[in-house]
């Protein structure tokens, strides 16, 4: 059957992740609001979903995943749900639940990542708030983004899975959701605030060489290449504004 993912059809945004996902996995979906509408997709499709009083379980918002009957909202979800069906967790209920431990604690991390420029709301536009976003990029910069990484990091390195000496992983000894996540920070950290980015992963090799090894697997590099890979913007998680960079 073929998964249907429901996000916003002009950013990377939350939706990245389940994107990476399908695609590390060779998964067959659509993008159902980057879809024609003539074909019963686009934005309205999408909509149907998040208006509609006749579905029972609405989802509050998108990204959400609709596989048959089931529709799954929230991105750490829709991960967990996946991840069996795809191949990207382990086997045992303690490497799932110690994966999606990692998703949410990524979940966290990226919503400090879009508070550095929206401190103090998302209905408000970034000039609306710069002089607060100045200070909690600030902030960002000092103490959580090293605070993050030094965690990613460490686990990485306590990973037993690792010991093989192959391209390092969080979880295990091959390729998770995690790591496609954590690929998916790095690259937007490095694209939203480089200069920053750049002196707190030269801390995290690690986190590094599992980000080099996720650009090597075939089937993401395929994706990264094509037309499907969306650029990062400044209307999704990862904003390059410069004056936030320090």
């Amino acid at each position: 059957m073929t998964y249907q993912l429901h996000y916003w059809p002009n950013i990377q945004g939350r939706g990245e992740f389940i994107r990476l996902a399908l695609e590390a996995a060779g998964a067959p979906y659509v993008d159902v609001a980057r879809g024609d509408e003539a074909a019963g997709q686009g934005m309205g499709a999408m909509a149907r979903y998040l208006e509609d009083e006749s579905v029972a379980r609405p989802p509050f918002a998108c990204p959400f995943l609709v596989d048959g009957k089931r529709v799954i909202g929230q991105t750490p979800a829709i991960l967990l749900y996946l991840a069996p069906r795809l191949g990207l967790v382990g086997a045992s209920e303690d490497q799932r639940l110690w994966t999606h431990q990692i998703q949410l604690t990524i979940a966290d991390f990226i919503v400090e990542v879009h508070d550095i420029h929206h401190p103090l709301g998302v209905t408000l536009y970034y000039e609306d708030q710069k002089p607060e976003a100045l200070r909690r990029a600030a902030e960002f910069r000092k103490h959580r983004l090293s605070k993050f990484l030094a965690w990613f990091e460490a686990i990485i390195t306590r990973n037993p899975g690792n010991k093989a000496g192959r391209a390092p992983h969080l979880v295990g000894a091959k390729l998770s959701y995690a790591d496609l996540s954590l690929f998916q920070v790095v690259e937007g950290l490095t694209y939203a605030i480089p200069k920053a980015a750049g002196k707190a992963l030269k801390k995290t090799p690690g986190v590094v060489a599992v980000h080099e090894g996720v650009a090597r697997h075939k089937r993401v590099a395929a994706y990264l290449a094509s037309e499907r890979r969306l650029p990062f913007n400044k209307e999704g998680i990862f904003r390059h504004y410069p004056e936030l960079d320090g």
